[in-house]
């Protein structure tokens, strides 16, 4: 009885371990907007350079992808961007504002 009781719990845990692995991959980087592990696993899925084994394990992980995009939700709705890749693209559309108000001087002629 006791060893039916510890594999079932190492079972459940592993599960839990690597449930929404997805979603964790995806919360890890930059701000990607709501349910960006579902997001990730549908690309997959639609991409024809995924080959099947590794569909069929994207869809198997979509329920606890789901489910763990939806607790982390708040952490998605309030949480600002500090990462490189969102600076840069900040950076670049403030000078694309610049640059639209005021043309940059035309080049001499050689």
């Amino acid at each position: 009885m006791m060893k039916n009781t510890l594999i079932v719990s190492a079972l459940l845990s592993g599960m839990v371990l690597v449930s929404g692995c997805s979603s964790v991959m995806s919360h890890t980087g930059g701000k990607e907007g709501v349910y960006p592990g579902m997001k990730a696993s549908s690309t997959m899925l639609s991409d024809d350079d995924t080959n099947i084994g590794m569909k069929s394990l994207v869809a198997l992980d979509m329920p606890f992808t789901a489910v763990m995009d939806t607790l982390l939700l708040p952490w998605d709705m309030f949480r600002t961007d500090s990462s490189i890749k969102s600076r840069v693209e900040k950076s670049e559309q403030e000078n694309l504002a610049t640059n639209g108000a005021i043309p940059p001087a035309p080049l001499p002629a050689p």
